[in-house]
């Protein structure tokens, strides 16, 4: 297991005061491409579908679940 993937596996069990670049980790492991919008980081599925982010000094838990979701194809 890999450090994206041990990231992705804390995220799940806790939700909770997660910055925006362990996200981008993830994310670059699992193939999602992402860009800086403002004040919101976008990031894309390879299907096509898109989520945004609002940038804080920390990622609120709602995000964070929202990512998480995302990030497995759901």
């Amino acid at each position: 297991m890999n450090t994206a993937e041990k990231l992705f596996a804390a995220m799940r069990a806790n939700p909770h005061n997660w910055h925006l670049r362990d996200l981008q980790t993830v994310a670059k492991r699992r193939n999602m491409a992402w860009h800086m919008s403002g004040s919101h980081c976008v990031f894309k599925r390879w299907d096509g579908e898109i989520l945004s982010i609002p940038v804080h000094r920390t990622v609120k838990a709602f995000y964070l679940r929202q990512f998480i979701l995302f990030a497995e194809g759901m």
